[in-house]
């Protein structure tokens, strides 16, 4: 089998002491994992940064063999926020994410194109509210919407309306920018609390019923804002 596609490096991991196992969320296969001969050498390894988007050609005996990768690359991201410890984290917890939610060897155009507005996202100066709005499209894209505004209803809290959802053992308040787009966000702690709604859902809803591991990427992104 051999194919050549474009693809974002989604996680890497030693294969032995030259070379890597390294993972792509590639345009037409998906996401794929595979060798890449000489991984760790210096050459290789100052673009094969998480995140970055390089060209693939793929080669493998069959379908149920691991193959290798050969690879040159497309688009350098990683790098340009060397300096800026919140985006870096949230390239991390961005990639670690797509790595979680999809399966091996199918196809999905949308979670690719997702990946290039991820990064128009982060290129802005005032991007965390759009990246938490990118989270929720991600997780309607794989089958998992919120849907708060069919659940979200109005209370006074405080002399003010707010937006609450309520469960059988628990009553949460809804930031009111997740519910009215418009809404401009200049706190800080705001945000955070709708980022953490999401995280919760992720957890409640796609981890544990999965039996899948919290991101530890996603715990220092929200960190890096500490």
């Amino acid at each position: 089998m051999n194919w050549d596609d474009t693809g974002f490096l989604i996680s890497k991991n030693r294969y032995n002491e030259n070379s890597l196992i390294s993972e792509f969320y590639t345009k037409n296969h998906g996401k794929i994992s595979g060798i890449v001969f000489g991984g760790t050498s210096k050459k290789i390894r100052n673009y094969l940064q998480i995140g970055n988007q390089l060209y693939l050609n793929y080669n493998s005996k069959s379908e149920n063999k691991l193959g290798y990768f050969k690879l040159e690359i497309q688009k350098v991201y990683s790098p340009i926020y060397f300096e800026n410890s919140q985006k870096l984290s949230c390239i991390n917890a961005a990639m670690s994410l797509i790595r979680l939610l999809t399966a091996e060897s199918q196809s999905n155009i949308k979670i690719f194109d997702l990946i290039e507005k991820f990064y128009l996202i982060l290129s802005n100066d005032k991007w965390l509210k759009d990246y938490i709005f990118w989270e929720l499209e991600l997780l309607k894209t794989i089958g998992f919407d919120l849907e708060l505004n069919n659940l979200a209803t109005k209370e006074l809290f405080d002399d003010k309306i707010v937006y609450v959802v309520k469960s059988k053992t628990e009553k949460k308040i809804i930031p009111n920018f997740l519910i009215d787009k418009k809404i401009i966000v200049d706190d800080l702690s705001t945000l955070l609390n709708g980022l953490k709604l999401v995280s919760d859902f992720l957890e409640k809803t796609i981890l544990k019923p999965n039996n899948l591991n919290y991101p530890i990427s996603r715990t220092q992104f929200i960190n890096s804002f500490k």
